[in-house]
């Protein structure tokens, strides 16, 4: 008879359980160097060292936009009016700007972090203990017989057989299942991310490219 205790006791649960735990921390691990490549790559430009590994990543990368704004409103004339004279219209003045934004600052920063790890693991053990008894009984009669003028005889054979096996054993069958349920979510900024976008978002510059030109309505 298996005991299931004994069964269970051998199973390696250190394992079992340790292992999806450290790949959980592993995943956590390569989440995090995938933000630092992604802020790498895109916001900033390749240092000038040589050394692939160096620190430096270099200035941010912007993007430039140019767009026109208005310097002065339309100012319609005024007809004249006892002493005051009239006054032609003024057109608006409309100046072609541009404008150098942190292309840093209009992405979305991915930081995952696990928030949860559930591990679910499920053992049915079945044990059968079966015994099968077969008989058999076989049984085997001839008859001969002789006859002259005056007399006669009969033989009869008969031989028999008896047989009895008995058969004993046990089945186990054992199923076992392993289910890990992750949650992951975006994570809080850290603080000093926070502070690189707050001076990226200061940086932000806004220029004119060519002077005012007049637009007449």
């Amino acid at each position: 008879m298996v005991n299931p205790g004994q069964e269970l006791s051998s199973i390696d649960f250190e394992s079992m359980i340790g292992g999806p735990l450290i790949a959980v921390v592993n995943a956590q691990a390569q989440a995090a160097l995938s933000t630092v490549n992604f802020i790498k790559s895109v916001g900033f430009k390749a240092g000038e060292s040589d050394d692939p590994e160096a620190s430096d990543t270099g200035d941010p990368i912007y993007v430039t936009f140019k767009y026109p704004k208005e310097i002065s409103p339309y100012q319609p004339a005024v007809p004249a009016s006892g002493d005051t004279p009239a006054t032609p219209a003024v057109p608006a003045q409309i100046q072609e700007m541009k404008l150098e934004v942190p292309i840093l600052t209009m992405l979305p920063i991915p930081f995952i972090r696990i928030e949860e790890t559930t591990i679910d693991f499920n053992a049915k053990i079945t044990s059968m203990v079966y015994r099968k008894v077969d008989t058999n009984l076989k049984v085997d009669a001839s008859l001969e017989a002789k006859a002259g003028w005056f007399f006669g005889s009969a033989k009869l054979k008969v031989s028999t057989s008896y047989q009895r096996s008995t058969t004993e054993g046990s089945n186990v069958n054992r199923t076992y299942s392993l289910a890990i349920h992750v949650k992951a979510v975006q994570d809080e900024m850290p603080g000093g991310m926070e502070k690189v976008l707050s001076i990226l978002e200061e940086s932000m510059r806004g220029q004119p490219v060519s002077a005012p030109a007049p637009v007449v309505s």
